[in-house]
């Protein structure tokens, strides 16, 4: 998505071009899982919906790596759902960079 245009400039827009960052560099996750983000509470999460191969969760650490470093560098959001459809299987809080900095101060 070309968001070198004005008229692309939506918040829908920036979510699906981060998105799709995003799986750009989780590249090394399946290829039929669904990437999405949901409003939770006060705040939005990142799902991440094993439905079409829920023999492939869990994930391994190093893909557990791998999500935290995209969702780090791109600041999506600082916890990911882990789900088969409806059902949740996991959750995981993401430390952001400048949380990590701000815990490291507090030391």
């Amino acid at each position: 998505m070309d968001m070198e245009s004005p008229l692309d400039c939506t918040s829908t827009n920036f979510e699906k071009v981060a998105l799709s960052k995003f799986c750009a560099l989780s590249r090394h996750l399946p290829h039929d899982i669904k990437i999405f983000r949901e409003p939770w509470g006060n705040s939005t999460v990142l799902c991440i919906d094993f439905e079409r191969c829920p023999h492939l969760f869990p994930m391994t650490p190093k893909q557990n790596r791998f999500i935290a470093a995209a969702i780090t560098q791109l600041g999506l959001t600082d916890s990911v759902i882990f789900r088969v459809g409806n059902k949740i299987l996991g959750w995981k809080r993401i430390k952001l960079r400048n949380e990590e900095q701000e815990a490291r101060n507090e030391e």
